[in-house]
């Protein structure tokens, strides 16, 4: 077992701490005071409080390093220091109606090198409060289920595979597009799955469950933890446009090294119309 750092203990005890309280929550979700965020996309007063323990226990341990959170926005930190990029609740709308598949997401990216931005995420967690399940990584250290190591999965043939992916909803996405890359890659694979927790579905291709995912229109904090992972279990992750970038957010497509080629011809393929 790799012997797991001081960062991915932060990491891993500021995600306990915000998962007991979500966990709390959602056994009342009934009850929450929900708030109107834009369409059909919600922010709940447990997102909210998760966000707050995570800054209050990440901000302790690492007081000179930045932020970049999916409510609070960007908190500038030391610029020569790191930044967390932090998701307190991904899943938020499965949480709302009572599914328990969401999970917290937390990165770590380096500045560049001489200023002028941020470049690779170097450290990253996914914990799922309900399953109690713990997805970590660290550059060049490799990619973990708490102490199991994680590989993305051997399979070669898109017959046998199972595509996780997010479909555009209420006024996000681009849905005709979406049809477009489903129609082309659904008649090749085992099922296509949409679980509604994009944090979650990159971690499970690091652990094998899926062979690979696509989705458009992410967050930052909604890929920079996942990406690592996949990267660190022996996957490949790039844009749609093949780009191997620190966080692919805008567009993404992740898969071992055959599926992933395998899946972009048939993407860009079916972008092209052909």
């Amino acid at each position: 077992m790799m012997a797991v750092s001081g960062i991915i203990r932060v990491l891993e005890r500021a995600a306990r701490k915000a998962g007991s309280r979500l966990r709390r929550d959602f056994g009342e979700v009934e009850h929450l005071q929900v708030s109107r965020k834009g369409p059909a996309d919600f922010v709940s007063k447990a997102d909210e409080a998760a966000e707050r323990i995570l800054w209050d226990e990440l901000r302790a341990a690492r007081p000179d390093w930045g932020f970049l959170l999916e409510e609070a926005g960007e908190i500038e930190g030391d610029p020569t220091k790191p930044r967390f990029i932090i998701d307190p609740l991904d899943g938020t709308t499965n949480f709302l109606h009572g599914m328990p598949h969401f999970a917290i997401s937390i990165a770590v990216q380096e500045p560049k090198l001489g200023g002028g931005g941020w470049g690779e995420v170097t450290a990253a967690l996914v914990y799922q409060p309900i399953t109690d399940e713990s997805f970590w990584a660290e550059k060049s250290r490799g990619a973990w289920l708490h102490d199991a190591r994680l590989r993305v999965s051997a399979r070669r043939e898109l017959s046998e595979s199972l595509i996780a992916t997010g479909i555009p909803f209420g006024g996000h996405g681009n849905f005709p597009e979406w049809q477009k890359i489903a129609g082309a890659i659904g008649p090749r694979v085992a099922g296509i799955r949409r679980f509604g927790a994009a944090s979650l579905d990159l971690a499970w291709v690091a652990a094998g469950r899926y062979e690979g995912f696509w989705e458009a229109g992410l967050k930052p904090w909604d890929s920079a933890a996942g990406c690592l992972l996949i990267r660190e279990a022996g996957g490949f992750v790039s844009d749609w446009r093949g780009r191997s970038l620190p966080i692919c957010d805008q567009t993404i497509l992740a898969g071992n090294d055959t599926l992933h080629s395998r899946l972009h011809k048939l993407l860009v393929g079916a972008l092209k119309g052909d």
